[in-house]
C-alpha cells in the first residue's frame, strides 16, 4: 500500500448511514478530502455538523447528479481522484409479486444513477490522467437469494457494467474496482420497509403464507446481527486498499460468506449451488 503524497479528493454516495457514512469519516481521517453525498437535505446538514463536506445527490434525478458533480469540480479546481458509488436500496419480495415499475424505480437508484454519475466524472479523470472508480456491489452480485430478486438483479447488472468499464478503461489511467460485501451492519433492512409496503401486495400473493412465515419476520423484527456480520469499517478497510494500492485488484471480497460463495460459484454446478443456497 502506498502513502498519499498530497491530499486526494473523493466523492462518496449514500453517506447518511452504514457503509457510506463509515467510509466518509474513515477516508477523512486518512487525509482524503471527502465529498460525502446524501439524498435528503437533513442528512446533508447532519454530516456538515459532523465536520464533513456534504452535498445533496439523488441517483434518481439527473439534475441532482449534474449539480453535485459541478459543485465538487468547482471546489477542487476540476480535480477528482476517486468516485465511490455506494448508495442503494432494497425492495424485497417474490419476483412474481414485483410490479415492473417497482423494479424500474430500484434500477434508477441502484444502477442507472450510478452509470450517470460515473459518466459525468470520467471526463475530469481523463483530463488529469488518472482516477479510481470503486463500485460497492454485494455477495448478491455473485449468487442469488430468494425474496431479493430486485436487489440481486441490480447487482448482477452492476457487476457486468463494471467489468466492461474496467476493460475499456485499461488504456487510460483510470482504475475500476468492485467491492463485494456480504452481511454488513447497515440500515438496508429498515430502509427497505417503505419500498416493500409501496410495491408488494403480499396479502394478495399466492405466497402469502410464505411471506408471513419468513420474509415479514425478517423484515420487521429486530433480530440482532446476522451470522458472520461485520461492521461497516470492514468495507472501509477494503476501500482504502482499492484506492491506495498501486495496482488494485479488480474486486475485493468482504465477509466470510462472500469468500465462500465466490469459491462455490467457481467450482460447483448450478444445481448444487442452488441446493446450498436454498438451505440458507
Amino acid at each position: 500500500m502506498t502513502g498519499i503524497p498530497s491530499q486526494k479528493t473523493i466523492l462518496i454516495t449514500g453517506c447518511s448511514s452504514g457503509i457510506g457514512h463509515d467510509a466518509a469519516h474513515g477516508l477523512k481521517e486518512r487525509g482524503w478530502r471527502v465529498f460525502a453525498t446524501c439524498r435528503r437535505d437533513e442528512d446533508v446538514e447532519r454530516l456538515k455538523g459532523e465536520g464533513l463536506e456534504s452535498l445533496r445527490l439523488d441517483y434518481a434525478n439527473r439534475d441532482s447528479i449534474t449539480a453535485c458533480v459541478a459543485s465538487v469540480l468547482d471546489r477542487t479546481g476540476g480535480r477528482l481522484d476517486a468516485l465511490y458509488n455506494n448508495g442503494a436500496f432494497a425492495l424485497p419480495g417474490a419476483l412474481e409479486d414485483l410490479p415492473t415499475d417497482g423494479l424500474r424505480s430500484l434500477f434508477e437508484a441502484n444502477f442507472f444513477g450510478w452509470h450517470e454519475l460515473t459518466r459525468q466524472v470520467i471526463p475530469a479523470m481523463r483530463a488529469q490522467g488518472h482516477g479510481r472508480i470503486v463500485q460497492c456491489s454485494s455477495v448478491l452480485g455473485l449468487v442469488p437469494m430468494k425474496w431479493r430478486g430486485a436487489y440481486v438483479s441490480s447487482k448482477y447488472a452492476l457487476e457486468g457494467l463494471t467489468d466492461v468499464l474496467r476493460l475499456e478503461m485499461a488504456d487510460t489511467g483510470i482504475k475500476v474496482i468492485l467491492i463485494e460485501p456480504g452481511p454488513v451492519t447497515s440500515k438496508l433492512r429498515i430502509n427497505a420497509i417503505p419500498h416493500f409496503e409501496r410495491w408488494i401486495d403480499w396479502r394478495a400473493s399466492p405466497r402469502a403464507e410464505q411471506y408471513e412465515k419468513s420474509l415479514l419476520k425478517r423484515l420487521y423484527e429486530e433480530r440482532g446481527p446476522d451470522r458472520f456480520e461485520l461492521p461497516a469499517a470492514a468495507v472501509t478497510a477494503k476501500l482504502l486498499r482499492a484506492l491506495e494500492d498501486r495496482n488494485p485488484a479488480p474486486r475485493y471480497y468482504v465477509t466470510t460468506p462472500t469468500y465462500i460463495m465466490g469459491a462455490l460459484r467457481r467450482v460447483l454446478p448450478t444445481r448444487a449451488l442452488d441446493a446450498i443456497i436454498q438451505k440458507g
